[in-house]
């Protein structure tokens, strides 16, 4: 049973994240595997250059049902149980957190996820700036994470949308 679980993960994230051909950006500009605390897949994200914007794409599994907030992370590192070595939102720009905040976003703001009773789901989204500015502040240095938490984003409270703790963490590379 074991064998059989772990043989319909990768094929589960495979086919969430497909898209119609229409719908398929021009080219993979980077990757990140999420992983629960407990080392178990979570899912992946891909980062997709679609005219002078970047699209990230996202398919999560075994993620307990509902609402979910997903960022961006100021570090490239997912250390659990509690991925706090991710950092805080990336916010290059010193903004305020949400969509919702006059003084804000950050970059690393995203859009809830919701998370159906199997415990996947998928999600895509359009990074702020250009291209080039949004690859530069990805790929910095440190780079960067992309981190699940347990609940929703307000969209609005600073510094992190009253999300709740992280759960899933993955590093982005690039590809």
């Amino acid at each position: 049973m074991k064998r059989l679980t772990l043989a319909v993960i990768p094929l589960a994230l495979a086919t969430a994240g497909c898209q119609s051909v229409g719908d398929i950006p021009n080219s993979r500009l980077g990757q990140a595997t999420l992983k629960h605390s407990n080392g178990l897949p979570a899912g992946t994200a891909q980062l997709f250059s679609k005219g002078d914007k970047v699209e990230i794409a996202i398919a999560l599994t075994g993620i307990p049902a509902g609402v979910h907030a997903v960022h961006l992370h100021t570090t490239g590192k997912c250390d659990g149980p509690e991925f706090t070595t991710a950092g805080g939102h990336l916010n290059p720009h010193s903004r305020q957190h949400g969509t919702e905040n006059p003084a804000g976003p950050h970059v690393g703001d995203l859009p809830n996820m919701t998370i159906g009773s199997s415990g996947a789901g998928t999600a895509t989204a359009t990074l702020t700036g250009t291209q080039a500015e949004a690859l530069a502040q990805i790929f910095d240095a440190d780079g960067t994470a992309i981190v699940v938490h347990a609940g929703p984003d307000d969209y609005k409270t600073d510094p992190a949308g009253n999300a709740g703790g992280r759960i899933a963490c993955g590093v982005v590379t690039r590809t």
